[in-house]
């Protein structure tokens, strides 16, 4: 992004974390899980109010399972809103 696209975030007031993948390897992360989890995010950004992706997180585990290595990858995902969705729970 350069200095003339800079997001303009004034107008939001909740931003709600939503985390797509797991780094803990002692809870199993199904696909359901998984689906589960986009759904939420795209629930974010297409229902009303729309929400925008304003900054995100990556987290990497890095684990040995007996000779193997396991590498898990969680994505974090803070989407802004001008507003508190009411299907999260009530207005501010």
């Amino acid at each position: 992004m350069n200095e003339k696209q800079k997001l303009d975030l004034s107008g939001v007031h909740y931003v709600k974390l939503v985390s797509i993948g797991s780094v803990n390897p002692n809870h199993p992360f199904s696909d359901q899980s998984q689906a589960e989890q986009v759904e939420l995010l795209n629930r974010c950004l297409n229902d009303y109010p729309k929400g925008m992706i304003i900054g995100k997180d990556v987290s990497i585990g890095r684990y040995l399972v007996g000779e193997h290595e396991l590498t898990m990858e969680k994505v974090t995902y803070h989407v802004g809103f001008g507003r508190k969705p009411g299907w999260e729970g009530g207005l501010i």
